[in-house]
């Protein structure tokens, strides 16, 4: 039986020569990730192991992307003990305030990763990756402390699920809308374990910020990694990035899947995911009735530069609605620079939004944008669990950024052809 994507990718890294699901296996990594959250636990892990080296200084990243510029003494602290660790073992691939971006934004744009690579980070959207055929998936602290010593760790081989695209997008359709329809399809529990492998006719609808977002939230449905093949696409992206070798992997003809999942484009609208899970998945024209207080764009799910640029399509020349808050978050320097640069910010401001420094902050209710008691939130970050974003009795609407900007306008959920 021939392999999937997911299974070549292990298995080259493992030395062998074919792998099956359910194998345990030992595979060697081209890249370990952590950030001010988890990489303070996986220090103190690496050192109460008597570990007293890294296995690469340009394959350990750390980057201080969730509570920087530090928001309290804790966090302050936090980043201190990365930045002696990064200074102690020269790690070349450290980022912090000046230089830091939203991590799974910052490590694609950097050419950190590559075709045929394998990823792991103490954060479970490391699988975010995968849209450009790596295998990457998140790890406890604990692995990464081990990993960022010896440069491996120990998997055991997914099973894959097989989702064939075909179809054209519609107009204000992208990759979030694609990914909330899927998880509300399956469900979060969809995937477990499993490699969620895109393909088909489909493909050439999505740009890279498109499966970005899609790989971003493969974790959503359960699943252990989210894959795509390399294409046009992936090789435009990748030129002028990744100047080392790379091999893209292709499934084989007869590679085995549990199931095959027929997506069909032309029927995905512009989608919001309801509290409490993102399985909760409804078109944006069913939210008329729920009124919001707060929008946020950005996140390691929607930050990057199409992401704003379709925020500002819809705001530009409106206004927020009366009581409601927007909170724009370019998720790089770069996308920050550029979206200045294309005027974007202007747009944001004229529109009643305010713009932060690149930062997770509020997706994990950490800080700016945080929730009260009863408020409600359109955000595209990618979870809206019970006090994800603040209070308990808060509510978070998953969407995209052209939803999120239409319900911005209108005060409630809006699908954005009822603002234009």
């Amino acid at each position: 039986m021939g392999m999937t994507m997911t299974q070549k990718i292990l298995a080259a890294h493992a030395g062998m020569n074919e792998v099956h699901a359910g194998q345990l296996i030992q595979a060697k990594l081209d890249l370990t990730l952590g950030n001010d959250i988890t990489a303070p636990v996986a220090i103190n892990e690496f050192e109460a192991a008597g570990f007293d080296k890294i296995f690469d200084k340009k394959k350990v990243v750390f980057v201080m992307d969730h509570f920087t510029p530090n928001k309290d003494i804790k966090s302050a602290t936090q980043c201190k003990q990365c930045r002696v660790f990064a200074k102690r073992f020269g790690l070349e691939n450290f980022f912090d305030v000046g230089t830091m971006g939203i991590e799974h934004a910052l490590l694609p744009e950097k050419g950190l990763v590559a075709p045929g690579e394998a990823v792991i980070g103490a954060d479970s959207h490391t699988c975010t990756y995968g849209a450009l055929n790596a295998f990457s998936t998140g790890v406890g602290s604990t692995d990464l402390g081990a990993a960022m010593s010896v440069g491996y760790t120990w998997f055991k081989v997914p099973a894959a699920i097989k989702i064939n695209l075909t179809g054209k997008k519609k107009d204000f359709v992208s990759g979030k809308d694609v990914i909330l329809f899927l998880i509300g399809k399956i469900g979060v529990d969809g995937a477990l374990y499993k490699s969620l492998e895109f393909s088909g006719e489909g493909l050439k609808e999505l740009t890279m910020a498109d499966r970005l977002t899609i790989a971003n939230m493969a974790i959503e449905a359960g699943a252990k990694n989210g894959i795509f093949p390399v294409d046009e696409i992936t090789r435009e992206f990748l030129e002028g990035r990744v100047t080392r070798d790379w091999k893209a992997y292709e499934p084989d003809p007869d590679a085995e899947y549990e199931q095959v999942i027929n997506l069909d484009l032309n029927e995905i609208d512009c989608t919001v995911s309801w509290p409490h899970l993102p399985e909760n998945a409804k078109p944006a024209t069913e939210g008329r009735e729920i009124k919001i207080d707060q929008i946020v764009i950005g996140s390691c799910t929607n930050g990057r530069i199409d992401d704003l640029k379709a925020a500002a399509d819809i705001l530009k020349g409106r206004h927020l609605a009366e009581g409601v808050r927007g909170i724009i978050i370019p998720a790089t320097q770069s996308v920050y620079r550029e979206a200045m640069k294309r005027g974007y910010f202007d747009i944001f401001l004229d529109a009643g939004c305010i713009i932060s420094t690149p930062t997770c902050g509020p997706c994990l209710g950490g800080h700016m944008g945080v929730l009260a008691k009863g408020e409600r939130c359109v955000s595209t970050t990618n979870r809206n669990f019970v006090g994800r974003m603040g209070h308990t009795e808060s509510e978070i609407y998953l969407a995209s950024p052209a939803v999120a900007a239409a319900s911005g306008i209108a005060g409630h959920i809006a699908h954005p052809k009822e603002v234009l």
